[in-house]
């Protein structure tokens, strides 16, 4: 039987990075090290409570978050509302989650993110601050996609959440993963 074992080392690839234009943009991104990936896990929720994940840029940061993608799959038995907010206050029982990574893994040293993905289970209330600018509904096993190809942008400080609840009167509890891909632009 084969021994499957990983020998992961990541490489600097030999050829300078040149955009062309039936390139991909996210691919061109990522092959500068400034595409990132992650999820926050089993983001739960109660009756009369709220699910919430997010990328949060911090306030000294130095770089623009622009929003790639996002999606939300339900796990639970009944459907989900799923509110998309810009720039709203972090909940006080938030999570960095350590599920993120950049999409090019064969760079050497690997790139870190600054942006990080924040979660938190049974939060009381609609957010105090930002702006809500849609609502999706989420059906039970079902994943939704949002591809916003970088034109979501938010500066140091700013935030990109998704704010999750059920979608009809249901006394059941949510549970969901939701995942993001961004890229970073340095401000100079």
């Amino acid at each position: 039987m084969t021994d499957f074992k990983s020998n992961y080392t990541p490489c600097i690839f030999p050829n300078s990075i040149t955009q062309v234009a039936d390139m991909p943009y996210a691919l061109y991104l990522s092959l500068q090290g400034k595409y990132f990936v992650g999820y926050a896990p089993d983001v739960q929720f109660v009756k009369g409570k709220y699910g919430w994940a997010g990328l949060v840029n911090p306030d000294h940061s130095c770089v623009n978050l622009h929003v790639y993608v996002w999606t939300v799959t339900n796990f639970g038995e009944s459907p989900l509302s799923a509110e998309i907010w810009f720039n709203t206050n972090t909940p006080e029982n938030s999570v960095i989650s350590e599920f993120t990574s950049p999409a090019n893994t064969a760079i050497c040293p690997l790139p870190r993110p600054k942006v990080g993905i924040l979660q938190a289970n049974n939060v009381s209330g609609h957010p105090q601050c930002g702006n809500r600018i849609s609502v999706k509904k989420v059906l039970s096993e079902v994943t939704i996609v949002g591809e916003e190809v970088g034109r979501f942008i938010f500066p140091p400080g700013g935030s990109f959440s998704v704010l999750l609840s059920n979608a009809e009167a249901s006394s059941q509890s949510g549970i969901a993963n939701l995942a993001f891909g961004w890229w970073e632009e340095e401000i100079k």
